[in-house]
């Protein structure tokens, strides 16, 4: 009876103390927006630009000194030892959870350059974060349903149109581009309605990242394929901030860009859209089996 009441205790002090951090960094990030906004020299807009970058590194780092302090995670890391700072990434990874994220930039931070996140769009008017997200450059989503677009041809490719966009603002510095390439959540639920033929992944969608990759040809130049393992059941947010979540495996694996890969026309191109989802669905082929493998592996430790 007692311990259900301190996880919860706990798992409310750890959001309050979150939330208040997002707080305390919104103010800086949203000062140094306004002077990006009013001030249209390329050079200085550069300069806010980092330093907009370093406030939301140390809303990360903040982050990461709250877990330490409340929570008592096991972080099982591999694959993080030879990472730049200063070079152009593009990164994917399955999707399980809110946590994800959270375990991303636990893990990645500081070695790679600020991970840019791709957003649905009604988040931006989540309070605080939104706004944050959208002054962080962070492109913003929106995608259509098959009625929405027979209704209304037009909306065909205004998704990956996007995509093209922010890639291009991207290449100005050093950046990581990132991407869950399911799309969604994996549940059990996704995972029979959509016949996904993975034990542990729903299907994985080529066409963002084809369209980041020919958007930033010649400019991309590293892959980083990870592969985030939960052992225990317990996955939503609350839990991980109760304490719930003893232990999160983030496996990260360098694959390589083919030249290939930035050349084609995803859209228009049947031969080279057919290769690149044959090159996913192998990549994906071989994450299911790593997760089979890191999830006996935890099991017996």
């Amino acid at each position: 009876m007692l311990q259900p009441l301190i996880a919860n205790v706990r798992g409310a002090i750890t959001l309050i103390l979150m939330t208040l951090n997002v707080v305390f960094w919104y103010l800086p990030i949203m000062v140094l927006t306004l002077f990006k906004i009013v001030l249209p020299i390329t050079p200085v807009r550069d300069l806010l630009t980092r330093l907009l970058t370093l406030c939301a590194e140390c809303w990360i780092y903040c982050n990461k000194a709250i877990f330490a302090l409340m929570l008592n995670v096991q972080w099982h890391v591999s694959g993080v030892g030879k990472l730049e700072r200063k070079d152009w990434y593009l990164v994917i990874s399955n999707h399980r959870s809110w946590i994800d994220i959270l375990a991303l930039q636990q893990v990645l931070t500081g070695k790679i350059p600020f991970l840019k996140f791709f957003i649905k769009q009604s988040l931006i008017w989540m309070p605080f974060l939104g706004q944050a997200w959208w002054a962080l450059d962070m492109p913003f989503m929106k995608r259509y349903t098959r009625q929405e677009i027979e209704r209304n041809p037009e909306l065909q490719g205004k998704d990956l149109e996007t995509t093209r966009k922010a890639c291009q603002h991207f290449s100005r510095m050093p950046t990581t581009v990132f991407n869950f390439v399911e799309g969604t959540r994996f549940t059990a639920a996704k995972h029979s309605k959509t016949q996904s033929p993975f034990a542990h992944l729903l299907l994985p969608k080529a066409g963002g990242i084809a369209f980041t990759m020919g958007s930033m040809n010649n400019i991309l130049r590293r892959l980083l394929d990870v592969t985030i393992v939960y052992p225990e059941r317990s996955l939503s947010l609350w839990d991980f901030c109760c304490g719930r979540v003893h232990q999160v495996i983030v496996d990260v694996r360098e694959r390589e860009l083919e030249s290939w890969m930035g050349e084609g026309d995803y859209s228009q191109d049947q031969e080279y859209r057919q290769r690149v989802q044959e090159w996913l669905r192998q990549l994906w082929l071989e994450k299911d089996q790593r997760i089979k493998e890191l999830q006996a592996q935890h099991a017996k430790a």
